[in-house]
């Protein structure tokens, strides 16, 4: 009489059709409704799982979003740390964090998705990345006067897009070559700048 089959160890059987099907629901609901306005339930639902699984696999909704469009850092792990930031040295700090993270092997990955997501359909998945992430953690904080902390983080935005255009698209040189320090340096008083000092038409 042969033995009972044993049950195969690992993963449960479709297990990775799930993960698959809630990165496609995730990355369709963020760049339709944004990521603010895209709750982890509503990406449950659209893929028939149960929020605690959604969170299982992925975590929180911001790294959710980050395996979705294959970003491959958790955001809140370099916006996180800038919560502890005097305001006064937010200028600095922004470009002496991400620099290296861009420069390393993980960056290239960065690069390289950012690249396809302006090549392709999905320039609203950055947009709402930008507005819905990055302004709510940097920009509530440099809110004075009132209203103006989304367009300040936008005026960051366009500096430090421009920096990854030069140095890792265009590979521009000596821009592309210049130390990461120096970079940061002489970028951080226009950052300050459009952070907490006075702007144009912001009074």
């Amino acid at each position: 009489m042969s033995s009972p089959r044993r049950k195969r160890a690992g993963r449960p059987p479709g297990t990775s059709d799930t993960r698959e099907r809630i990165l496609v629901n995730a990355r369709e609901l963020f760049a339709r409704n944004g990521i603010g306005n895209t709750s982890i339930r509503a990406i449950a639902a659209a893929s028939d799982v149960d929020s605690a699984l959604v969170h299982h696999y992925f975590g929180t909704k911001e790294q959710l979003f980050a395996a979705a469009v294959h970003i491959p850092i958790d955001p809140l792990q370099i916006l996180g740390p800038m919560r502890e930031v005097p305001l006064e040295d937010l200028g600095l700090t922004l470009p002496s964090l991400l620099l290296p993270l861009w420069d390393s092997e993980i960056g290239a990955g960065f690069i390289a998705t950012l690249r396809s997501l302006l090549a392709g359909d999905d320039v609203s998945l950055i947009r709402s990345f930008l507005q819905d992430v990055i302004s709510v953690e940097i920009g509530s904080r440099v809110d004075d006067p009132p209203g103006s902390g989304p367009i300040r983080v936008q005026f960051v935005a366009s500096q430090l897009v421009g920096v990854v255009l030069a140095r890792y698209i265009l590979e521009l040189e000596p821009f592309k070559s210049l130390p990461v320090q120096q970079i940061a340096e002489t970028i951080a008083p226009n950052l300050q700048r459009y952070l907490t000092g006075d702007l144009p038409g912001l009074s």
